[in-house]
């Protein structure tokens, strides 16, 4: 990874600069033949090219800047600590209004969820990606890519979002849901922040909340860098025949190996949020051993509702996925 900014303007105008970040993925892939919109190699054009293919860029003030170059499936802890600190120095400089990033889809929502519970930042984050590689005969990447500058530019943006296929996503709601069409991502029933059109944003909610007095969540900021890891937090579903073996092996795990044992485990539960029965006694087992469990939902759309008897806490409207970082994050006390 480099963080020697290249491509960088002279004419930055204080407080209208955008910086863009490159981490990888489709939008930055390549595939042997320009039919072949799935068998490429994700992470091999590099931001500035990327830039490059979109000419109404080409006259903003604008610093490039590769931060990684991954495919999203791989992302880890150590890209993810390298982006914050990316994105909190330049949301520190007066000359920058917002930060763009370049982003693979398939872990593009828990990256928007990191930073925004992370940085809660004063200044417009905005994710982008495609679903499509560079060299396809109709990337859908340079329109994505215009469509988050627009919205990086506009007047009273904040916090983490995405843009993608025309349309705004808040970090909180935002998930993946389609495998190959390019607009893959939805918001649930909150729906979406709003869309893009021909350049200009019409908006239907707020913006995510920021946080602090600052561009962004300084003590929070420097608690993730300061960590080796992320507590180790699980993932499991409840199905039908479902039983209590992974939850078991991971106790058995830490018993063997204490420095690497799980802290927390996010269930995705049927419906709202109901757990097998055999499940559910190895979950309160774990719970009993200290172990951190909250219950989420494998469905798509919907929060948890409470209930009189319901075991273990809900994961307050979040996707597994998202549950799964919130407390992983917790445990590491931001």
């Amino acid at each position: 990874m480099t963080h020697a900014i290249t491509g960088a303007r002279t004419d930055t105008v204080a407080g209208q600069g955008i910086v863009i970040l490159g981490t990888g993925g489709t939008i930055a892939g390549r595939a042997a033949r320009a039919g072949d919109n799935v068998g490429y190699v994700a992470g091999q054009v590099s931001v500035g090219d990327l830039v490059a293919m979109v000419p109404a860029l080409a006259e903003m003030p604008m610093d490039v800047e590769q931060v990684a170059q991954v495919d999203s499936k791989d992302m880890d802890f150590g890209v993810w600590k390298a982006l914050a600190s990316r994105v909190a120095f330049h949301l520190a400089r007066p000359d920058i209004a917002a930060v763009v990033i370049t982003h693979g889809t398939d872990t593009l929502e828990e990256t928007a969820f990191f930073l925004q519970r992370v940085l809660k930042p004063a200044k417009p984050v905005v994710l982008t990606c495609a679903m499509r590689p560079a060299t396809a005969l109709v990337p859908d990447g340079p329109q994505n890519l215009q469509d988050a500058v627009s919205v990086a530019r506009w007047p009273g943006a904040r916090g983490v979002v995405v843009a993608c296929a025309g349309e705004v996503h808040s970090a909180f709601d935002v998930a993946k849901v389609h495998t190959y069409q390019v607009n893959a991502f939805d918001s649930g029933d909150a729906g979406a922040l709003g869309r893009v059109e021909e350049g200009r944003l019409r908006l239907f909610r707020d913006w995510p909340e920021a946080g602090g007095l600052g561009p962004f969540d300084a003590e929070a900021a420097a608690q993730v860098q300061h960590a080796e890891a992320l507590p180790r937090v699980a993932l499991i579903t409840s199905h039908a025949d479902a039983d209590g073996v992974l939850v078991r092996a991971l106790l058995d795990f830490g018993f063997s190996r204490p420095a690497e044992a799980v802290r927390g485990i996010v269930v995705a539960g049927t419906g709202n949020g109901t757990l097998h029965r055999s499940l559910a006694q190895a979950l309160r087992a774990a719970e009993s051993a200290g172990v951190r469990v909250v219950r989420s939902s494998r469905c798509a759309r919907g929060p948890l509702i409470s209930g009189v008897g319901q075991a273990f806490v809900a994961s307050e409207g979040l996707s597994a996925v998202k549950a799964r970082l919130d407390l992983s994050l917790t445990l590491l006390g931001v």
